[in-house]
This record gives structure tokens, sequence and C-alpha cells, in this order.
């Protein structure tokens, strides 16, 4: 199984969409997808899927219902694991919760190809044990400065108290090939700099009129104008992601679980370093 934390330091630069639209375009090459709504606090996949979903993980924690209960189908065959918009007890787990969640996944839940967290943004102790618990990490960028600031912040964080080396950067919201290639740029440039990480490049996925579309319509980019500009980039995203879980360590849910776990026995982090 290949676990990929979708996530970035600041909210607004279209992580969920990206999220979503990636488990559904992955979902259509025929990869076993589930996408896990990791955002407790503000949780809006099933939003932009057009999916109507009366149990969450909040019936979980509550004790009223079991995971696989409230696992619903999405388009393509992908399955999704919705979090609770809004619950303000959400957005920060006790370490106990976390952990019957992720036995849980492990107890529960059939091991799909691909697992897809949808992170909240920002570097709450939440965000840094999802994320580091995943085999890839995907930051999704926008040109923006405090986009930049922020995603820089992430990574440094995740380096210091999680151990996490190695990022995927996705430029998106980009006028141009060439603009996505220098957001990175200037990412490594500081990076290479100033923290012990290593960078890779996914790709840029460009400012599309049709996303703003399928968000009203409440359905995935990649399903109903698959021709957009930014649903080709998109699947080509997915793609080279699928290319590199070829030369991984193979891994399962069990991988995911034990890393959670491992998080839960570190010490609670102290916030950005200085």
């Amino acid at each position: 199984m290949q676990v990929i934390a979708i996530t970035g330091g600041k909210g607004g630069v279209g992580k969920t969409n990206i999220s979503v639209n990636l488990a559904v375009s992955m979902a259509k090459e025929g990869l076993d997808v589930m996408l896990f709504d990791a955002d407790l606090g503000l949780a809006n996949v099933d939003v932009l899927l057009g999916m109507s979903v009366q149990k969450t993980l909040a019936d979980v924690f509550a004790g009223r219902e079991q995971l696989g209960d409230v696992v619903v189908n999405g388009p393509e065959g992908l399955r999704v694991v919705p979090a609770a918009s809004g619950v303000a007890q959400m957005a920060d787990l006790d370490p106990a919760i976390q952990q019957d969640l992720v036995r849980a996944f492990s107890e529960q839940l059939s091991p799909p190809e691909v697992l897809i967290v949808d992170t909240g943004a920002g570097i709450d102790h939440t965000v840094q044990t999802f994320v580091a618990a995943c085999q890839t990490v995907v930051v999704v960028v926008c040109d923006e400065p405090a986009s930049l600031t922020d995603s820089y912040a992430l990574m440094k964080v995740m380096r210091n108290e999680k151990g996490v080396r190695r990022f995927e950067v996705l430029a998106n919201q980009v006028d141009t090939p060439a603009q996505g290639r220098h957001i990175y740029d200037r990412l490594t440039k500081v990076t290479d700099k100033y923290l012990d990480v290593e960078l890779g490049y996914l790709g840029a996925v460009p400012t599309d009129s049709y996303l703003r579309r399928a968000v009203q319509e409440r359905k995935p980019l990649v399903s109903v104008y698959p021709r957009s500009p930014a649903a080709a980039a998109i699947r080509d995203v997915g793609r080279r992601l699928t290319r590199q879980s070829i030369h991984a360590e193979a891994a399962g849910v069990g991988f995911f679980v034990e890393q959670l776990l491992a998080q839960r026995q570190q010490s609670q982090p102290s916030g950005v370093p200085h």
C-alpha cells in the first residue's frame, strides 16, 4: 500500500481539491484508492465530492459507530473516510484517541492499494502526527509569500520534530509551468541552505476556471471536466506518484498504524523552532 499525505503550511492553497481529484484520478486508473479526510476540524472532502454523509469519525470517537461503518463509497470506486467539520474537540485529538483510530484502521478496513491522507493546514500536533505516518509527503504550495513561508515552516517542524527528510513539492494555481518550477527553485534555495531535507518536484497544476465550476457543481474536476488543463496536470501527478511507488519499499495498513503509534510515544512538539 502506498500512503500519501497531502498537506500544506497555509490554508487556501487548494490542498483538499488536490487530494480529492488526485484520489479520483488514481481510482480512474484502476487502482483501489481510499481517501482519509484527516482535516479533523474543518473537513470538506465530502462536500467537494457531492456526497451526503450521515456518519463521520465523530461517531466513531463517541462510540456510536465502528470505523468500518462510516466509510462511504465515492465516484470511480473511491472509498472515503469522512471527518466532521466544525467539531472543535476533533481538531486536536488526544493521543489515546488517535491510537484507537489507527487500530481500527488496521482491524476494520480492507486495505487499499493507495491511501491518500488529506491533512489540515498548519503545523499543529494532529497534522504532524498524520504527516509523519505517511510514506510520501506532498506539500502543496502556491506563489504567495505566506504560502512559501508557511511551507518552509512546515518542513522545518517535520524535520526537527518528526525526522521527516523527504518532501514532494506540488505547485498549485500557477499561470505557467515555468512559474511552478520557479516556486520549487525558491523553496529549494532556502531549504538547501538551512534545512537537512530533500525536495522533489511533482509538477504544477495551472489556474483553471473549470475547477471553480466543478467545485460549484460539487463534482470532481477530473470526472466532469477531464480535458481541462488542471485535470490533465493532476492525472500526470498521480502517474508520477504511482511510478514512485514501484520503487518504494512495500508497506500496508500495518505500516500506517505502526507509524502513527510511534508518533504517540514522542513528546509533544513545542512549536516552530527558532
